[in-house]
C-alpha cells in the first residue's frame, strides 16, 4: 500500500512539473479587442505558463510584453511584433485614433520596448515592426524541442509541454534586459 502511495504521489508531482513547464505559441496573430487580450494574457500569467513568440504578434496581441514576465517570454527567430496606435469607429465609420487607449497601451509596454517606440515616432497609425536582431536583444531565445499549441485570434490555445530555453543562462537573459 505505501508502494502504491508513492508512486501516486510521484506520478502527481511529475505532472505538476510538467504542467508547469507547458507553453502557449504566439503565431500568426493580428490582434483585436485590448480588453480581450489584457484578460487572456492575465489568466495567461496566473497560470505561469511561459509564451513563445514564434511569427507574428501584432496590434493588442503585443500587451503579452506587458502582462506575462519577461523571465516567462522567449522569441524564435520567425517571431515578429507589430505595434500601431489604438484606434475606434468615428460616426462616419472610419478609423480614429484613441488617444487615452493608445497611452494605456503604450504604457503597458517595458521600458525596452517603450523606448524602441519612442526612436520610431511613437505609436501612430502605421504599423512599426521589431524583429530579429533587435528583438532577439531584448528577449531571450526560444529552442523548441515539441510542439506548443497556437495562440491565434480564434480563442485560447490549449498548453502542450515544451521545453523553453535550457541553454540560456540567468545572467545572459538578465544582461539582454538590461
Amino acid at each position: 500500500m505505501k508502494f502504491v502511495t508513492g508512486l501516486l504521489a510521484a506520478v502527481l508531482l511529475l505532472a505538476g512539473v510538467a504542467a508547469s513547464r507547458a507553453a502557449v505559441r504566439i503565431a500568426d496573430d493580428r490582434g483585436g479587442r485590448i480588453g480581450t487580450y489584457v484578460d487572456r494574457y492575465q489568466d495567461l500569467r496566473s497560470s505561469g505558463q511561459s509564451v513563445i513568440i514564434d511569427g507574428l504578434c501584432a496590434s493588442a496581441c503585443t500587451i503579452v510584453l506587458g502582462t506575462v514576465p519577461h523571465d516567462k517570454i522567449c522569441v524564435t527567430s520567425h517571431a515578429t511584433l507589430g505595434f500601431h496606435a489604438a484606434w475606434d469607429f468615428g460616426a462616419n465609420g472610419r478609423a480614429i485614433t484613441n488617444p487615452e487607449a493608445t497611452q494605456l497601451l503604450y504604457s503597458m509596454y517595458p521600458t525596452p520596448i517603450r523606448r524602441w517606440i519612442a526612436h520610431r515616432g511613437g505609436l501612430t497609425p502605421r504599423m512599426i515592426f521589431l524583429r530579429g536582431r533587435e528583438l532577439q536583444s531584448m528577449y531571450k531565445p526560444c529552442y523548441l524541442d515539441a510542439q506548443a499549441s497556437t495562440n491565434g485570434p480564434a480563442g485560447k490555445a490549449q498548453p502542450a509541454p515544451v521545453v523553453v530555453p535550457a541553454s540560456v543562462s540567468d545572467s545572459a537573459a538578465a544582461a539582454r534586459s538590461r
